[in-house]
């Protein structure tokens, strides 16, 4: 396999995107990601598409410069307005991020798939990656989980106003304070919670670094519906296919069927997960106020998660 000193990170450490060193005081961060829709509403899926895609660069310290639309549409089924809709809304969450929208590239396909290749910059010496954690750090996660039970919910009509609102604000919200609080407290490990959900990314750091994460349970947040759908029968393929690799990879101690469900759950445009100086975090928390501390990181034990 080809390797070059100027990549810094890139498969290794299952981080959240690649960091390409182009000076001291520059890399690049590059990600892609995209999926099918998990709303009705195409600009707002055009949003959500776009804030999880940005997250990756949040997830390493970057600040996203451009992105890129990578489509695949099914002509002939749906109106060339839904395309138009799902652009727009992307757009407008890139100009939020402070980055632009380059281009893209489009192709015909059976079912509707939307997302972005994002660049960013960084400081190869400001860098949040899953290998950083340090024993003590305190985890911090910065949306409530989730986004998985519930789009499944909304799309079956089985999901309140209230409900849905919650939902759609929290995966339209950028990550990109949580981020810039995360460096400036000195925190030096992070990762965005997405399709693994959070112990899946969480295990991703405990590899990584070659610590245990404690995580108590009882204090991870939910978004407002969410125990009460997976309580209704509401499950998804996502979940199941977390749950079999995790199962031995956790030390579950007993923790009840519906707080496991949302430890798995599949997010889209989540939350970080911020490993913060235990001096710092009421100061993470002064300009994260919506963070939640949920656990903190230890020696390396039999499991690379445990939890409380």
């Amino acid at each position: 396999m080809r390797s070059d000193p100027r990549l810094i990170i890139g498969r290794e450490t299952f981080d959240d995107a690649g960091i390409f060193v182009l000076s001291d005081d520059l890399a690049l961060v590059q990600t892609v990601d995209f999926f099918a829709p998990i709303v009705d509403d195409p600009y707002l899926f055009g949003q959500i598409a776009a804030a999880n895609a940005l997250s990756d660069v949040y997830a390493m310290g970057g600040e996203p410069l451009t992105a890129l639309n990578i489509v695949g549409f099914p002509s002939g089924k749906l109106p060339v307005e839904v395309l138009t809709e799902i652009l727009r809304g992307a757009q407008d969450k890139v100009h939020e991020a402070g980055a632009l929208v380059a281009g893209g590239h489009s192709i015909i396909d059976e079912e509707l798939k939307f997302g972005l290749s994002v660049t960013g910059r960084v400081h190869p010496k400001r860098i949040l990656s899953n290998a950083n954690a340090r024993v003590g750090d305190r985890l911090i996660l910065t949306k409530p989980l989730g986004t998985g039970l519930l789009a499944t919910a909304a799309k079956r009509g089985e999901l309140g106003t209230a409900e849905q609102s919650a939902l759609y604000a929290s995966m339209c919200k950028l990550n990109a304070g949580a981020a810039r609080a995360a460096l400036q407290v000195g925190a030096v490990c992070a990762t965005d919670v997405t399709g693994f959900g959070l112990l899946g990314h969480a295990n991703h750091i405990a590899e990584a670094s070659r610590a245990t994460l404690v995580i108590d349970a009882s204090r991870v947040p939910a978004l407002p519906g969410a125990r009460e759908a997976w309580q209704r029968g509401i499950r998804t393929g996502g979940a199941e296919r977390n749950d079999d690799f995790l199962d031995r990879r956790v030390d579950w101690n007993g923790v009840a069927d519906v707080d496991r469900a949302l430890l798995i759950d599949p997010q889209t445009s989540g939350g970080l997960l911020a490993l913060v100086p235990p001096a710092r975090v009421a100061d993470y928390l002064s300009l994260v106020p919506e963070g939640v501390e949920i656990g903190e990181v230890v020696e390396r034990r039999q499991y690379g998660l445990v939890l409380a």
